[in-house]
């Protein structure tokens, strides 16, 4: 397999899909969560988020073992049922969650060798593997009426089910945490909560807004509480939870602000984007080959004759910031550039061509449309539709005023149910669809660059470069 095809067939979108070991590319910000030091890691869709969770997942080490919970496709209705009523809101799900977590360490101890015989002849008939083996069916038999056991000291058969009192959740997480204070041994455990986001949507009903970010809320809370009950450095038990960072900021809580202690963020800017295209082009040439310079390896794929841009492509631009321009500054969107390009380069060809970088724009375009799309939809159902008012109005730099006749012409043709033109620009600032054009000439405000931006409505806005030509604005 040749460089270009290497890119083409085995560079992925999702990080599910890819060779890990191959393509995983260790920020600094991975060592701060193997460490314990960091459980809450934000960020944007297509920030790396999930390419952590496959990499902790893919650890061999006979010290260290995961668990990663995926939501993808749960009924969170299920997990909503499972509230104690013996608390106000959001704490209800908290003693629950705490379930959850010890339930997934004992069913880690339970593969452990090291740990004491007995306790682990009770964990393995406990926890031993199931045939078809999901988040869902262990969570159903954890909350099963029939679900119980029975170790050594620990006061003897306990029962489970779906409904139980409080007093029932809090003796079934006192019996986990006795338990694991007790047998557990140096070995790190992580347990890993991904793709939160899949019942992010309708959240503008009330009902399903507060019940989503309660969940959400108590399983944070919960970390927290677990965090402080093992702090002792005798305990490496590291729950971490990703998620996206719009879902964040909706979450409230009276100790938000304690949650930055472990927090991290995913960010990106052009320096640490360029490091990251130098590994994923070094390890495309070679597997096991040195990791190149950026200007090397970006030369080893691509032609280095600069980009005309501008009237009449009176001014040049190098291919990387043609590129960058296009993007949110994601991996996510770098990979599917370049493997856009390496698609759109002829099969004998050995390098791809500046012309094609071009060309590819507007593949891109329509990527980058469909992402945000994705995004948004839970914010805004009609969303496809709003970007149609960006179309309409048929220029990358618009005032308010102008948004708001554009938006009321579609009400009146019905094709546009949203009203409130400065809720929809505000959520478009927010996931970067536009920015603020301030007086200054050629400067521009967006929030994926700035996330401390806010929109400001005496100024125009500007539409993001690479929606341009999927919005048929150029």
């Amino acid at each position: 397999m040749n460089f270009l095809e290497e890119i083409r067939d085995n560079w992925k979108l999702d990080a599910k899909s890819e060779n890990t070991e191959r393509y995983f590319y260790h920020v600094k910000e991975v060592e701060r969560i193997l460490s314990g030091k960091r459980s809450y890691v934000i960020g944007r869709k297509g920030t790396g988020k999930t390419s952590i969770t496959q990499y902790i997942e893919g650890i061999s080490d006979p010290n260290i073992f995961s668990e990663q919970l995926s939501f993808k496709n749960f009924p969170f209705n299920e997990l909503y049922s499972l509230k104690n009523s013996g608390y106000t809101h959001p704490n209800q799900y908290i003693t629950f969650w705490k379930y959850i977590i010890y339930s997934h360490i004992c069913k880690m101890m339970a593969r452990n060798e090291a740990i004491d015989g007995e306790i682990s002849t009770a964990l393995k008939k406990l926890y031993a593997p199931e045939p078809i083996n999901t988040l869902q069916r262990w969570i159903k038999k954890w909350t099963a009426n029939d679900f119980s056991f029975q170790i050594l000291g620990t006061g003897g058969k306990i029962g489970f089910k779906e409904n139980n009192n409080s007093d029932t959740w809090i003796e079934r997480v006192d019996a986990l945490e006795l338990i694991i204070a007790e047998y557990i041994d140096s070995s790190t455990y992580y347990i890993v909560f991904d793709e939160l986001d899949e019942d992010y949507k309708n959240i503008i009903e009330k009902s399903q807004y507060e019940n989503y970010t309660h969940l959400l809320t108590g399983l944070f809370k919960a970390v927290q509480d677990i965090k402080s009950t093992f702090k002792s450095e005798r305990f490496k038990i590291f729950p971490v939870v990703f998620l996206r960072d719009d879902i964040y900021s909706i979450l409230t809580d009276a100790d938000k602000t304690k949650w930055d202690d472990f927090k991290i963020e995913l960010d990106w800017d052009k320096n640490k984007i360029r490091d990251l295209i130098a590994f994923r082009i070094s390890r495309a040439l070679n597997a096991d080959g040195p990791i190149f310079k950026f200007q090397d390896a970006w030369h080893s794929l691509f032609n280095q004759a600069p980009i005309g841009v501008g009237h009449r492509q009176g001014k040049e631009m190098s291919a990387f910031e043609f590129m960058c321009r296009s993007t949110h500054l994601r991996p996510r969107d770098f990979t599917k550039y370049i493997q856009a390009c390496a698609e759109a380069t002829r099969d004998s060809a050995n390098i791809i061509p500046a012309d094609t970088i071009k060309k590819v724009d507007k593949t891109f375009s329509n990527y980058l449309k469909r992402e945000l799309i994705d995004e948004i939809h839970s914010v805004i159902p009609e969303i496809s539709h709003i970007f149609d008012v960006l179309s309409q109005i048929r220029k990358q730099t618009f005032s308010h005023e102008e948004f708001k006749r554009a938006l009321e012409q579609k009400n009146k043709e019905g094709t546009v149910k949203e009203t409130d033109s400065a809720f929809v620009l505000r959520i478009l600032f927010l996931f970067s669809v536009i920015g603020n054009q301030p007086k200054q000439v050629n400067q521009t405000v967006f929030r994926y660059i700035n996330k401390e931006a806010s929109p400001n409505f005496t100024e125009n806005f500007v539409v993001h470069r690479g929606l341009l030509k999927s919005l048929q604005i150029l």
